[in-house]
């Protein structure tokens, strides 16, 4: 699969990277939301996965633009939980168009399953 990353942590994206490319995916990162819809448009991903708190367009947002552009990608939203306030984000990243979620620090095992789960799943 083809995979966009989208963390604000530059440590994420390379840990992010190195681990779907040792599984076989092909991956593209960056640090933005509207940089991610520029390299969706340019080359399509196969699926996003997104962090949801990021300084400009954060993931929230990401997630919604993704969503109502290309319906059927498939997306997954990633999160710690907030610098501030404690809360279900995960939950609330699903309301948005989140297909799958996954918290950070995330468990390599439990994402790769969870991106064939919903590789399984395409239509």
């Amino acid at each position: 699969m083809r995979i966009l990353v989208v963390d604000d942590n530059a440590d994420v994206l390379e840990s992010m990277a190195l681990m779907l490319q040792s599984a076989g995916h092909e991956t593209e990162t960056t640090c933005d939301g509207k940089k991610a819809l520029a390299m969706h448009d340019r080359q399509p991903a196969d699926l996003l996965i997104t962090d949801l708190f990021m300084p400009g367009t954060d993931g929230f947002e990401t997630i919604a633009q993704f969503r109502a552009r290309w319906p059927r990608m498939k997306i997954v939203a990633m999160s710690g939980g907030g610098q501030v306030v404690r809360g279900n984000y995960l939950g609330l990243a699903t309301k948005f168009g989140a297909d799958a979620t996954v918290r950070k620090p995330f468990d390599a095992v439990e994402l790769l399953k969870t991106l064939e789960e919903l590789k399984a799943h395409e239509p």
